[in-house]
């Protein structure tokens, strides 16, 4: 694990908002993301928390398959290009983009209980368990979690309600269209850039067969298996 120590003491965010190795929100591509999600940069800061919570979530599509789990890919820069990947992805980019607008952010790790999952997903992470990546950002002097994972047409296809951000409730429980939600079981706490060796080392840890030897998730379709 890297020198990167969970932060307890969540009461101020120290100084949560500098760019990083992997929130590094100065490159063209983050910049053109957050220009292309924001009407006014110079908004107030819940408002474009929430713009930006949107844009991630619907306009970097939820894939698991094929997605770089390599320290460059999960640079926010690199999933902004490739406009895919799943929740350690997108929550980079969430945590990168509101940075850059003075928001801080810390990204947050735990383990769930996922109702958007193929059988084959099921069988190829070993369980219904996941470890997940969310964010945390400071808006109106306190922390709440934000979610932007999973994309409106995906949680369609799955009979799911997308996941909602009012910038002052956490966004944490996912709502299921059979009347369940998303079981949030573990919280392995908050960093202020990804820990990246602590990662990937907790994912081969918890699901052996989900990476293949170069670190990239096996192929196919979230989209496809939902039918």
């Amino acid at each position: 694990m890297n020198d990167l120590s969970c932060t307890e003491d969540l009461s101020h965010p120290t100084a949560p908002v500098r760019a990083t190795t992997f929130l590094d929100y100065e490159t063209e591509e983050v910049q053109a993301f957050i220009d292309h999600a924001v009407k006014d940069r110079s908004a107030d800061q819940t408002t474009n928390a929430i713009e930006l919570y949107y844009a991630v979530r619907d306009g970097i599509f939820y894939e698991v398959y094929g997605a770089d789990l390599s320290a460059d890919g999960l640079k926010a820069s690199s999933v902004v290009r490739a406009k895919s990947g799943f929740c350690l992805h997108k929550s980079v980019v969430y945590a990168a983009a509101v940075r850059a607008l003075g928001i801080p952010s810390r990204l947050v790790y735990g383990d769930v209980r996922n109702h958007l999952a193929s059988p084959r997903l099921i069988e190829h992470i070993g369980g219904d368990v996941f470890f997940h990546g969310l964010t945390q950002v400071y808006l109106n002097g306190k922390w709440v979690k934000a979610t932007p994972v999973f994309n409106k047409m995906l949680c369609k296809l799955y009979g799911m309600e997308a996941l909602e951000f009012d910038g002052t409730s956490d966004s944490l429980y996912h709502p299921h269209g059979s009347g369940g939600s998303m079981e949030f079981l573990v919280d392995h706490g908050s960093f202020d850039d990804v820990p990246y060796e602590y990662v990937i080392a907790t994912m081969r840890a918890k699901h052996p067969k989900f990476l293949d030897g170069t670190g990239t998730v096996g192929g196919g379709s979230l989209a496809a298996e939902a039918r």
